[in-house]
């Protein structure tokens, strides 16, 4: 049976330190409370998927928040750029089982479903990469069936060109790859307006 692992990047939730980009708009407050529902979201999201679950910190590991400790392994993210922690968290899946499909999403994307995640653990079984493509020109999601480290290398991160470079070095690689279908992710408060109700209404 092949080893399916589900990661969840979230940061933690430290006024003025998440959502900086809605909270010129909304202010330091109101950009945590969204991003707190947010994170309930991708909860509810994830706890659909029949996948083992990890949910990885920015900073440190909460054991008293909502990522129940039954049902989420916690860990911390290690490195100074999200390329290097994104890698090194695929490695730690790789590392027990080098015939592992793993997915990595992040907690900014209202838009997401459960039938996004599945269909990325399928595509996994054909393809050597997934990726969830943003409308922003990133991603928030990405799934591997084999190590491929330099997938994280001199990505220009938080620009257009994420997603982009990233098809580029895969070419590069000569490996297979598979788009699911483009969402938003919720940076800027426009984001936020057309997707509210939805979030709001799941919580």
């Amino acid at each position: 049976m092949i080893n399916k692992t589900l990661k969840i990047f979230v940061k933690n939730p430290e006024i003025g330190k998440v959502k900086t980009r809605l909270a010129a708009t909304v202010g330091d407050q109101e950009a945590l409370k969204i991003y707190h529902h947010l994170l309930s979201y991708t909860q509810k999201v994830v706890l659909k998927v029949d996948t083992k679950k990890e949910v990885w910190y920015s900073k440190y590991v909460d054991e008293s928040d909502l990522w129940a400790g039954e049902l989420f392994i916690k860990k911390e993210q290690r490195g100074m750029d999200l390329g290097i922690r994104m890698k090194t968290a695929f490695q730690d899946s790789f590392l027990e089982d080098m015939h592992a499909q793993v997915v990595l999403i992040g907690s900014d994307c209202a838009e997401l479903e459960s039938c996004h995640i599945n269909k990325a653990f399928e595509q996994l079984k054909s393809n050597d990469i997934v990726i969830g493509p943003a409308k922003d020109g990133g991603y928030y999601l990405i799934g591997m069936s084999k190590f491929l480290p330099a997938v994280f290398d001199d990505i220009n991160w938080s620009t257009a060109e994420v997603l982009t470079q990233t098809i580029e070095k895969i070419n590069t690689l000569n490996s297979s790859y598979y788009l699911l279908e483009t969402l938003s992710d919720i940076d800027h408060f426009e984001d936020w307006e057309k997707i509210k109700d939805r979030v709001l209404s799941n919580d």
